[in-house]
């Protein structure tokens, strides 16, 4: 039932009789009440979004810091990391070149997926609660937010019935690739601002089709009080009356409020931002093939207003841009294989081993359980080729189909692989391979914007059929239930991880490093095993670490790598670590000792009692350092 419906019923009679004004408004709890009231089935979809993403999380939960995502915990400790980073920005103690990792270079936060603008505006929780807790609410926050903001664009765009977007929304929120990617990619989830950039962009559209057509419409949507999308499937709405000066006005508002969101977007994630205006162009192109009349008449201005969004984004993005790609500690390239890291074809019609249909020897299709993009499963891809052949006359419904086959066929990389076989058939990713920083990317991903291209397909289908009555009114929206349940996802699973030495959480660590000063753990922290990370985790990043895990020019000829090479000594100790035979230590290993203790600039070397190995370890650091000082549950050196 619409709410105009609902707000007949609640009309008293004297006002059905007399059609007068309704008294007026009340206490402001009042008008919120009512305001709920009309509003109710978004809040349901909204609340019933947040449970699933409760539930899918709920491992994290009561103990976020002793808990950690089973299947990538690596990336999970780098992400508590850069939100223990980003939310220093509150006690003015932030720049984009950080010096508490990798010290004494630091790191180009700009240069890797450190989602500023979530831990700045999580900084408060992080400070008071921990990173650990910022990490898992943010998990939780980013698949109901992105499911809710689809919602909305479809519901107030569109134009289409609840159920219709609850299930759209829901596949875009909730998807096999997004539920993959939230094993620990944070930026990768934060997509709620994707529809928020596609509704300004059909708002500047909008805005830039001047000419009203018979009926009070034009081609670019609906007349003053009709639905977001007109028989034909073209999308919006645009008020008639306002030409002119309103509608610059709106092209104007519409170029800024686009400026920023892409400018707050790049310091989300720059991939999903990325991703989404490869997605956008692809359907413009096919949106203007299909409608030629509304691109001759909309191009100029909508051109205009572009390059307004573009100029403004640019002012504010050409220091960061530049500090990522060429300032200090910059990379300039990609440093994953797009060979390595392409889609597998038969992943596309297999289910992912995170829903509910899938099983785990799916997983070989793949590079890891964080990258399960491309598992729709083979009820979704016949269902919702179905919807576009139902609705193949529409602008819209060709302008998505469009988009998914140039995504989903980028997301194949440079060769085609079938059941983990390479068959020598070139893929369309090959001619980017020498596109400068886009050849970086991962192919696969490519593939994450297929998901609310097919949903956007489904909901327009399942609005349809519910419209048009009949038979398909049931039919339709039960098949894509029907092929929607096999995707759906599992919990994510949890497992317990090692508690931070009490040296570090009981602030001991203080006596031994002055605040931002460098603490040396052993083993040093790596890409593989970065658990030392934590511990600055912890404390706030109060304290740099070296070496680390993290995006670097410490490739060949300052190409981009994974880490940094290691200092002879961190070199010595990370072999003792791993196999826990004690060397014994030369004069020259001593001298190199205390060379890399001063390079490192360091306050302080810590050996957790825990470790592995840990009297060897502590019996080659008495070698290099002299003897041991017990402080809690760790030995230090102050070289």
């Amino acid at each position: 039932m619409s709410s105009a419906a609902c707000a007949d019923q609640d009309a008293g009679p004297d006002q059905e009789a007399t059609g007068d004004l309704p008294p007026a408004p009340g206490s402001r709890r009042t008008r919120l009440l009512a305001a709920a009231h009309r509003n109710r089935v978004d809040l349901l979809a909204g609340l019933g979004f947040l449970v699933l993403a409760g539930v899918l999380t709920h491992g994290l939960w009561p103990d976020p810091s002793g808990r950690v995502l089973a299947l990538n915990p690596e990336d999970q400790t780098l992400y508590e990391w850069f939100l223990a980073v980003d939310a220093r920005a509150m006690l003015g103690d932030f720049s984009l070149l950080t010096d508490r990792l990798n010290a004494p270079d630091g790191v180009n936060l700009m240069a890797n997926t450190t989602v500023i603008a979530l831990g700045v505006v999580f900084a408060p929780v992080t400070l008071v609660f921990g990173a650990p807790t910022t990490f898992a609410l943010l998990a939780a926050l980013n698949l109901a937010g992105t499911a809710i903001a689809w919602y909305a664009l479809y519901t107030r765009l569109l134009g289409v019935g609840r159920l219709a977007a609850a299930l759209g929304a829901g596949l875009c929120g909730f998807g096999p690739g997004i539920v993959s990617q939230t094993n620990s990619h944070l930026h990768m989830t934060a997509q709620w601002l994707v529809p928020v950039i596609i509704w300004l962009v059909v708002r500047m559209l909008r805005a830039a089709d001047r000419a009203p057509q018979a009926g009070g419409r034009n081609l670019a949507g609906a007349g003053r009080g009709g639905t977001g999308r007109d028989r034909d499937g073209r999308v919006g709405r645009e008020p008639t009356g306002r030409a002119g000066g309103g509608a610059d006005r709106r092209l104007v508002t519409s170029a800024v409020g686009l400026a920023v969101v892409v400018t707050v977007q790049v310091f989300v994630g720059e991939e999903v931002l990325f991703l989404a205006a490869l997605a956008l162009a692809v359907m413009t192109v096919a949106y203007a093939a299909a409608d030629r009349r509304l691109a001759r008449r909309a191009f100029p201005a909508f051109a205009a207003g572009m390059l307004l969004a573009t100029g403004l984004a640019l002012v504010v993005l050409a220091y960061p841009l530049w500090f990522q790609f060429a300032g200090p500690q910059g990379v300039a390239d990609g440093m994953f294989s797009p060979y390595y890291f392409s889609a597998d074809l038969t992943s596309w019609w297999t289910f992912s081993p995170l829903s509910l249909a899938g099983d785990d020897t799916a997983a070989r299709l793949t590079t890891g359980p964080a990258e399960y993009n491309t598992f729709l499963g083979w009820p979704l891809l016949l269902v919702g080729a179905a919807g576009a052949i139902w609705l193949r006359r529409q602008p819209l419904v060709i302008a998505c189909v469009v988009g998914a086959l140039v995504m989903g066929a980028l997301s194949l990389g440079p060769d085609v692989v079938v059941d983990g076989t390479r068959t020598g058939v070139p893929g369309p990713f090959r001619f980017l391979l020498d596109v400068p920083v886009v050849d970086g990317a991962l192919p696969m991903r490519f593939a994450l914007a297929v998901l609310p291209l097919l949903a956007t397909v489904l909901v327009l289908a399942v609005d349809r059929a519910w419209r048009g009555g009949g038979r398909g009114r049931v039919i339709v929206p039960a098949a894509v239930v029907a092929a929607l349940l096999p995707a759906a996802p599992a919990p994510l699973a949890t497992e317990d991880r090692p508690p931070v030495p009490e040296f570090i959480t009981a602030g001991h660590w203080r006596d031994c490093v002055r605040p931002g000063g460098v603490l040396v753990p052993v083993p040093a922290p790596t890409p593989r095993e970065p658990w030392p990370m934590r511990w600055a985790v912890a404390a706030d990043a109060a304290f740099a670490l070296p070496e680390g895990f993290f995006i670097g020019p410490y490739g060949r000829d300052g190409t981009a790598a994974m880490g940094t090479y290691k200092q002879p000594t961190s070199a010595l100790l990370a072999e003792v670590a791993r196999h826990g035979e004690q060397p014994v230590v030369s004069e020259g290993q001593r001298r190199q000792a205390a060379r890399d203790a001063d390079f490192w600039n360091a306050s302080c070397v810590v050996l957790a009692a825990n470790e592995r190995h840990a009297e060897s370890l502590r019996g080659t650091l008495e070698q290099l350092y002299g003897p041991a000082t017990r402080v809690a549950d760790a030995w230090i050196w102050r070289p």
